[in-house]
């Protein structure tokens, strides 16, 4: 009996051994792409699968987002600049079988189609466009690669340039023309404050042309201000329109 039991103790393991490896888990994110004898079969998962030892054969897929940075690439701009751009692309497996049956490696191929879309839609834009206006090249560069990718079963969502780098000479001249736009924009500034300001002295000029009497004030005005600042004796004369209310009223006393 004892002898018996040990001739089938190697089969019991092995065949516990099968067993265990024709159960899979998948975690919630995970789906199993099941290929029995060469044919594709389905999808299965999450949770708790079984497979046929020696029949099935699985290929999991994460349907998680991927975060991909797409390499730099030498890019020559329509104006003729050339830069450097990299990106970066965030993109997800929305159908798994589709992810291994119609592409190879579909990291691999998602990465080198990012890579020729980024230099083609780079190089169709002017170098200010792609400094200014880089929300429209985002979503161009979505589009196009979400558009290439679509019969693998990948969905792309977001593409984002990163980082422009110019060449040193082109860093200069934008230097240079940032510089003469901050000039210019202070000059303008600077011209609508004086025509602001020659815009009020004309509007007082013309209300104190309409009260005679408003000059006097200012004047008194600043005999006061100049009186505060300076602790001298200052000489200043005095107008005869100032005195003419108080000469007329002595004179109407008088007689």
């Amino acid at each position: 009996m004892f002898g018996f039991a040990t001739f089938l103790a190697p089969f019991v393991l092995i065949f516990l051994i099968v067993i265990v490896s024709s159960i899979k888990v998948l975690r919630e994110y995970e789906r199993a792409v099941v290929f029995r004898l060469g044919r594709l079969i389905g999808i299965k998962g999450p949770g708790l699968i079984l497979l046929i030892p020696f029949v099935d054969r699985m290929v999991r897929v994460s349907l998680r987002t991927v975060t991909m940075d797409v390499p730099p690439q030498d890019v020559i701009t329509r104006d003729n600049v050339s830069v450097k751009i990299n990106a970066v692309i965030y993109f997800r497996v929305v159908d798994a079988s589709r992810a291994i049956v119609e592409v190879e490696n579909f990291l691999y191929a998602t990465s080198q189609i990012a890579q020729t879309t980024l230099r083609s839609i780079a190089g169709q834009a002017e170098l200010d466009q792609i400094l200014a206006d880089r929300e429209k090249i985002n979503t161009e560069l979505q589009q196009v690669i979400d558009q290439q990718t679509e019969p693998w079963g990948v969905k792309v969502t977001v593409v984002e340039v990163k980082n422009v780098d110019l060449p040193a000479d082109m860093q200069r001249a934008s230097a240079r023309q940032a510089e003469a736009e901050r000039e210019r924009r202070a000059k303008v500034i600077n011209a609508e404050g004086e025509f602001q300001a020659s815009t009020r002295l004309a509007e007082a000029a013309a209300i104190i042309q309409q009260q005679p009497a408003a000059i006097q004030l200012r004047y008194l005005q600043t005999l006061a201000a100049v009186a505060t600042e300076n602790n001298s004796v200052t000489i200043f004369p005095v107008p005869i329109d100032l005195l003419s209310g108080f000469m007329q009223k002595v004179a109407a006393k008088t007689t």
